[in-house]
């Protein structure tokens, strides 16, 4: 135990906006200065839910939408218990994605309102920075892969990237807006600047709840 805990770094955008590259830069670089940092996903696609949910994202099993979206808010609760024991033994946690992108998601299709969506979430442990990486739908469609998975579609990605704004109107949670459309070295460097920032505020706080 250090007596100080992590802080819970989460990186969110659109779909192919460079979000693992640099939740995997970032871990590297914090270690490479000595802080405690681990990196995780959502959705976890090794828990039996997970495995659920990759065969949904890849087109190979088809769920109703109310489903689907609890069964990633599942996804997420079945690992906050490790999350919250990373953080109070003083492991900072670098995460791709988390309860932001299932509401931008599920909010995005039709019939489906912001409020019931964050409902199933609520309660999670509370990051204490949201790096948003600003980028285009139109650009994202043009980086390698696009199209592999479900979502990955320009129409719909420009719904999510409305819903994600809406979200960031929310002053409870510490959103930093980052323009993705940079080199991935630009982009690392302001990354890691709040991150430091966010590791130094929260090591002598208590871990909060999520829209609580």
């Amino acid at each position: 135990m250090t007596g100080r805990r992590g802080a819970l770094i989460i990186l969110e955008g659109v779909d192919r906006a460079g979000k693992t590259t640099q939740c995997t830069k970032l871990v590297q670089a914090l270690r490479a200065r000595g802080r405690a940092a681990e990196m995780m996903r959502f959705p976890d696609r090794t828990t039996k839910i997970g495995q659920m949910i990759s065969l949904y994202l890849e087109k190979k099993i088809n769920l109703e939408d109310h489903t689907v979206h609890l069964l990633f808010s599942a996804n997420r609760w079945e690992l906050a218990p490790l999350i919250k024991k990373k953080l109070e033994q003083g492991v900072s946690l670098v995460v791709d994605r988390y309860a932001f992108s299932g509401v931008a998601f599920t909010s995005a299709k039709p019939g489906f309102g912001l409020e019931w969506c964050k409902n199933p979430d609520v309660g999670l442990p509370k990051p204490d920075l949201v790096l948003f990486l600003q980028l285009s739908p139109a650009e994202a469609a043009r980086r390698g892969k696009f199209g592999d998975e479900r979502y990955e579609r320009t129409d719909f990605q420009k719904t999510v990237l409305q819903r994600f704004e809406q979200l960031m109107k929310d002053p409870s949670v510490n959103w930093q807006v980052i323009d993705a459309a940079r080199s991935i070295d630009e982009l690392h460097q302001e990354i890691l600047r709040h991150s430091e920032a966010a590791i130094e505020q929260a090591a002598n706080q208590p871990v909060a709840e999520l829209w609580n």
